[in-house]
């Protein structure tokens, strides 16, 4: 099940480095990966030498939302304007913890605060613009957010471009099984993304099969486009597999790469251990590892098997980290259709909190590293590139794609947007 003794761990490395300057990395962890650079001992030194003289250190607020402390992209005051969102018809530096930059989020969290009011109040597009807008100016928490946007020269004719009925359709929402999430949860975003043309995904566990037999009945239908395959395989039958637009085999989940997962027996229902399979009250744990899968000539075994029950397309997630291009390179060739890449900031359900903060990387970096891949080894065509983690609004969609991506998942927006 992944249990490993403490001396597999010794000297294996199996971290990599986020925003520390080539000195310090050079120094401390020799060897380590490091793709972006960012701060030196100086800076390191003048935060230690600020804490100390403050006497009192504050509580920063580092997993739970605190005015004036550490900013989240999702605080209370985005999620309630998210939430209120739903109301509108019309839709068109690295973080510092000094008393300056504390001050500019307390008035950040304010001006979301007046917004949530206008937006329970509102029809335009205009309250939209303005969350979009304040989403754009936060405080730097991820790496597109140091990026900005060249200008492109003259406007493209509007008639020469995807119309927007084209352009959901390479939207999706973010794997979230029934049991993470209620029945009527989970059935709403299958509704609501079969209705704008896009693509739901039911996440591990399975689907109640009567939900299969609604496709095609208009705001009725709460079949999941995507169906989800994971090491545990709770929930997969033919049937399963049967009703499907396309086939996910999870490799890994971006908040906790490598670490498998489980759902606690106190959460396993009569309901839930209908759907998959097994007895209510009993924990369910997924292994790490697909126990099948430990070459790309396996994975390729399994998508070939899949497309005998279903000739659907076949995606495969992978989760950002060092050379996961290589990676993403080996499973074109074994015929997945989509490459999903999962970044940190998705997939945080049912990870442990050291793992939401500490694994995984941003996906900027696991977009960038698979698109060059791809293109180097003449791949790029036979695959779409998909991504994930932690999107909110426009400009991060425009960012990735940008950077390589051909379609793009929201998760944790999509389930604020519901309520």
């Amino acid at each position: 099940m992944g249990i490993s003794t403490v001396d597999s761990y010794r000297g294996a490395q199996i971290f990599e480095v986020i925003g520390l300057g080539a000195d310090v990395v050079d120094q401390c962890f020799r060897g380590t990966a490091s793709v972006v650079g960012g701060i030196g001992w100086e800076h390191l030194g003048a935060d230690v030498l600020a804490n100390h003289a403050s006497g009192e250190l504050a509580s920063p607020g580092y997993y739970r939302d605190r005015k004036g402390g550490e900013y989240h992209t999702h605080d209370k005051e985005v999620v309630a304007a998210l939430n209120s969102l739903t109301l509108v018809k019309e839709v068109p530096p690295v973080l510092d913890t000094s008393e300056e930059r504390a001050a500019e989020r307390a008035e950040a969290d304010v001006a979301l605060a007046h917004l949530l009011q206008r937006a329970l109040r509102s029809e335009s597009s205009d309250v939209y613009d303005e969350f979009a807008r304040l989403v754009n100016e936060r405080p730097s928490t991820e790496l597109h957010d140091l990026l900005e946007l060249a200008p492109a020269g003259d406007p493209i004719p509007i008639d020469e471009v995807e119309p927007a009925s084209e352009i959901v359709r390479r939207f999706s929402t973010g794997a979230m099984s029934h049991g993470s999430l209620s029945r009527e949860a989970h059935e709403n975003l299958a509704q609501a993304m079969n209705l704008i043309g896009g693509k739901s995904n039911c996440g591990e566990g399975g689907e109640d099969p009567y939900r299969f037999f609604t496709r095609g009945q208009g705001r009725d239908d709460k079949n999941s486009r995507i169906k989800q395959i994971a090491s545990g395989r709770f929930g997969v039958t033919p049937q399963y597999l049967a009703h499907a637009d396309e086939l996910q085999i999870k490799m890994a989940q971006g908040s906790k790469p490598g670490e498998g997962g489980q759902l606690p027996g106190h959460k396993v229902s009569e309901e839930i251990a209908r759907l998959r399979h097994t007895q209510p009250g009993v924990g369910l744990i997924s292994p790490p590892p697909h126990h099948d899968i430990y070459s790309i000539e396996d994975l390729a075994q399994l998508i070939f098997d899949l497309k005998q029950v279903n000739a659907a397309e076949v995606s495969v997630k992978l989760v950002a980290e060092d050379g996961v291009g290589t990676i993403a390179a080996g499973c074109v060739k074994a015929l997945a259709d989509i490459v999903h890449l999962s970044g940190a900031n998705g997939g945080t359900g049912a990870s442990p909190l050291s793992s939401i903060k500490h694994a995984g990387l941003p996906w900027e970096i696991g977009l960038a590293d698979c698109q060059r891949s791809l293109v180097d080894n003449g791949l790029r065509g036979r695959v779409r590139l998909r991504v994930d983690g932690g999107f909110l609004n426009g400009r991060q969609v425009i960012m990735a794609a940008l950077l390589g991506a051909d379609e793009y998942s929201f998760g944790t927006a999509a389930m604020i947007a519901e309520g």
